[in-house]
């Protein structure tokens, strides 16, 4: 799966490469070494973020993830990861690395599921540091109040395909 995955976006990355190329040899050329410039930027924190998550799987103790964030803990388990995921600072690099450390250490799927889409749709201090100084105060809540069920929800949905 992983493979027909990395393929699709080498695909994308070449298809958008062909359009930049048809549109002139500048654009392709700036968009590559922008790319590669990102990408450089990058690696060392995603290396990091990926070895860290490692480290911080073996130092989480299963006997005390499992019951809080494992795949028994139902609703309470959705809960706290909800509220953990909301209250986790940081960029994808750290969100994504916790939640693959829960998991490796013994929390659900849907657990982890709801971690990250809380993280990623209403982390706590990117609402009060970029969006509300950005933005109408009454549009932000109302985005996040608006986005409140939807961890909720994509937790359910994960309850409801992994059963057999």
């Amino acid at each position: 799966m992983t493979i027909a995955i990395d393929i699709m976006l080498w695909l994308i990355v070449g298809a958008l490469a062909f359009g930049a190329a048809l549109r002139g040899r500048v654009l392709l050329v700036d968009g590559a070494r922008d790319g590669a410039v990102e990408f450089i930027h990058l690696l060392p924190r995603i290396a990091i973020g990926v070895i860290g998550s490692g480290f911080v799987a073996e130092a989480l103790p299963k006997s005390v993830i499992a019951p809080w964030l494992g795949p028994d803990s139902g609703f309470l388990g959705v809960v706290i990861a909800i509220v953990g995921g909301a209250l986790t600072p940081g960029g994808p690099v750290v969100g994504f690395s916790i939640g693959a450390a829960a998991l490796k250490s013994g929390a659900g799927a849907p657990q982890v599921i709801a971690y990250t889409t809380a993280w990623a749709l209403y982390a706590v201090q990117r609402l009060l540091l970029f969006e509300v100084p950005m933005m109408p105060p009454r549009v932000v809540w109302l985005r996040a109040a608006v986005s409140l069920p939807l961890p909720f929800i994509a937790a359910a949905v994960a309850m409801l395909l992994a059963r057999p």
